[in-house]
């Protein structure tokens, strides 16, 4: 099998583990996905009784589901929250919790109510980034390498906020998910993959030896032409880098 295969053969045993033990949240079935997961809250607190979470001024995490707690706790912690928008479609949004009503909150954590409540903002404009939280559907705690759906948004997110020195192989990265998600196989790795720092789980915290360091900017060579289709801020840069 190639790199690919045997990604997507690792995602779909654990897309399956997790339906088959009923491990699965609300929105099921959870395969193509960023998996919920049931504790998916309670991971996302245990993240937040993290030094490096209750250091950050500025936090980034993904929009999907399991991670929504992630992003309710950061505004109730005061923080700066980052979100990309679902596929990057329309970039990345920041929330300001001093701008918006402590009781909204929650809503403010839904990627709707995030549209709502957060600005628009592009990456050379962000604040420089703390904390960054991905979603996986699956990752080895002993390497920190992980796998996403396979359409690579947490990579192409990280590259672009790299770019402009918003985040750097310094960054902590953290994925919270269940433990049916840990795998033991060696996950194969690209050169844009985004290794992680810390592992999160509803009943523990792991710590990571990683192996990998984290990749600098966009591997342009991988970049498709419905990827460039599909994410415009991508394409924007993709037609600065050519000039």
């Amino acid at each position: 099998m190639n790199i690919k295969d045997v990604k997507q053969a690792i995602r779909e045993r654990v897309w399956r583990l997790l339906e088959e033990k009923n491990a699965a949240a609300f929105p099921r079935p959870v395969y193509g996905r960023i998996p919920n997961f049931i504790g998916s809250e309670r991971a996302c607190e245990l993240a937040a009784s993290l030094l490096e979470f209750q250091g950050a001024r500025v936090v980034k995490v993904n929009p999907d589901s399991p991670q929504r707690r992630c992003r309710e706790i950061t505004l109730n912690s005061g923080k700066l929250l980052i979100m990309p928008t679902p596929r990057i479609k329309e970039g990345f949004l920041m929330l300001d919790p001093t701008k918006i009503p402590r009781h909204y909150y929650r809503e403010a954590s839904t990627i709707g109510g995030a549209f709502k409540w957060g600005k628009p903002i592009k990456p050379w404009d962000a604040p420089k980034i703390d904390l960054v939280v991905v979603g996986s559907v699956a990752v080895n705690p002993a390497t920190g390498r992980r796998l996403g759906k396979s359409h690579g948004y947490a990579e192409v997110e990280w590259g672009i906020m790299s770019m402009f020195g918003k985040v750097n192989e310094s960054t902590p990265v953290v994925t919270t998910v269940h433990d049916l998600q840990l795998v033991n196989d060696n996950i194969p790795k690209e050169p844009f993959d985004l290794p992680v720092d810390i592992v999160v789980t509803a009943s523990r915290v792991i710590r990571v030896s990683r192996v990998d360091v984290k990749p600098i900017g966009i591997y342009w060579e991988y970049v498709t032409e419905d990827m460039l289709r599909e994410i415009p801020l991508l394409a924007e840069l993709y037609d600065r880098s050519r000039q």
